[in-house]
């Protein structure tokens, strides 16, 4: 569960809360897929979410997912099968979460990390220190400048350079349409360090 305190919602808006592109932040301020991509994240686990607000009181969000009928053992440790590396990585996402997220998970698989929070941002960085750069790794949906149009200019300037997608939807229309173009790899959010040690190291070696 999750409640925030705050404005609320009225009804009419709470209909609108999970389509995507739907915002009640100004122009320039979100993408409005926050709650779309964690509605289609939940549905994929086979969960649910609800949602109860009052205007002038606040939003409450109720997550629920089922429980597995899996033991879950520890015996082995949870860092066996990792690969690293020492490259260097461009890690690029407007959300902080992810940044902070990848950043650290890909830290520890030793690479060295830059980081930009949009398109524009990373298309620059790769003008300045393409040269110094091993492998971008971009979001698809981010204000402005989008995952697609970045991947396009970052290979005018470095057409070598491996690039990774990610997106908290699964590989289909827009994303598929920039794997079509020769983007190196697709991963969907939310991932763990195993599966991004083995898509990283996967992506560099045949690089």
């Amino acid at each position: 569960m999750a409640g925030i305190s705050g404005i609320g919602m009225d009804k009419s808006t709470l209909q609108l809360i999970f389509d995507p592109f739907f915002t009640t932040k100004e122009k320039g301020r979100g993408t409005g897929l926050g709650l779309a991509s964690a509605y289609g994240i939940i549905k994929n686990h086979a969960g649910m979410i609800t949602v109860y607000s009052e205007v002038g009181q606040g939003t409450t969000f109720n997550i629920y997912l089922p429980v597995s009928d899996k033991a879950a053992y520890r015996d082995v440790p949870i860092e066996t099968g990792l690969v690293t590396g020492l490259e260097t990585v461009l890690l690029v996402d407007d959300e902080k979460m992810v940044i902070d997220a990848g950043k650290t998970m890909l830290e520890k698989l030793g690479y060295r990390v830059v980081v930009a929070k949009d398109g524009a941002q990373a298309v620059d960085t790769v003008k300045m220190k393409g040269d110094t750069i091993d492998l971008v790794i971009i979001d698809l949906i981010m204000p402005g400048m989008d995952g697609g149009k970045a991947f396009d200019l970052i290979r005018e300037i470095q057409p070598a350079i491996p690039v990774i997608l990610i997106s908290g939807y699964a590989l289909s229309g827009q994303a598929n349409y920039i794997m079509q173009r020769g983007c190196n790899g697709f991963i969907q959010k939310p991932f763990n360090i195993s599966k991004l040690s083995q898509k990283v190291r996967k992506i560099l070696d045949e690089a």
